[in-house]
């Protein structure tokens, strides 16, 4: 099991540094919260010193891909620093700008292209993509747990409450569709079910 490292410690200060100004969207909250826990799921579930430093870089590479970063401009920022491993695990699953013939996608477009590629990645990258889910789903679960508001969570969702659910289950199926058996699964079908259920329950009370 992973323990304290210097690649992690140097992973942990490098996103600091990239996420210090961002908050989550419709929050007060640093947005840096994500990637320690993160960390912590993949420590929980054994995975090597690369695979968390691949995974607590998982948001700073989707920035710099959304932001139109090039390979070369990658592979300066990240590759040289972190190795070529860890920054092709990462590109494997992380929501692409731009399909393979330089088309911009659409929102549901992104999502399908990564889930399509789920199905190619190695075993880091799917260990990456399913801790980075599970973390993004409980995030959203502990915030409408908190709130006497629930719309006010689900506005920060570009697709909304339905669509927004049903992406995480997709997630889950489709990892269970190319194999992908570690019990982390049943985290993330628990979270899916938690927020199904709570999503019914705003339903009827409105």
């Amino acid at each position: 099991m992973a323990g304290y490292s210097d690649p992690i410690n140097h992973a942990f200060a490098f996103a600091a540094k990239h996420h210090d100004q961002q908050v989550r969207k419709g929050t007060r909250y640093p947005y840096l919260t994500a990637a320690p826990n993160v960390a912590v799921i993949l420590a929980r579930y054994g995975q090597d010193d690369q695979t968390l430093v691949a995974g607590v870089l998982h948001d700073v590479v989707e920035d710099c891909v959304r932001d139109g970063y090039t390979a070369e401009m990658l592979q300066r920022r990240i590759g040289e620093k972190f190795g070529e491993p860890v920054l092709a695990s990462v590109l494997a699953v992380v929501e692409r700008r731009y399909d393979d013939e330089g088309i911009e996608l659409s929102h549901l477009e992104r999502k399908e292209d990564q889930l399509d590629r789920l199905e190619n990645a190695d075993q880091c990258s799917r260990w990456i993509a399913a801790a980075n889910h599970l973390q993004a789903g409980g995030t959203l679960l502990a915030d409408l747990r908190r709130t006497d508001f629930p719309e006010s969570v689900w506005s920060r969702f570009t697709a909304g409450r339905e669509a927004t659910i049903r992406s995480y289950a997709r997630f889950h199926a489709r990892l269970a569709e190319i194999g992908f058996d570690s019990p982390i699964m049943d985290e993330i079908h628990d979270v899916t079910d938690a927020l199904n259920r709570y999503a019914g329950e705003e339903t009827r009370s409105g």
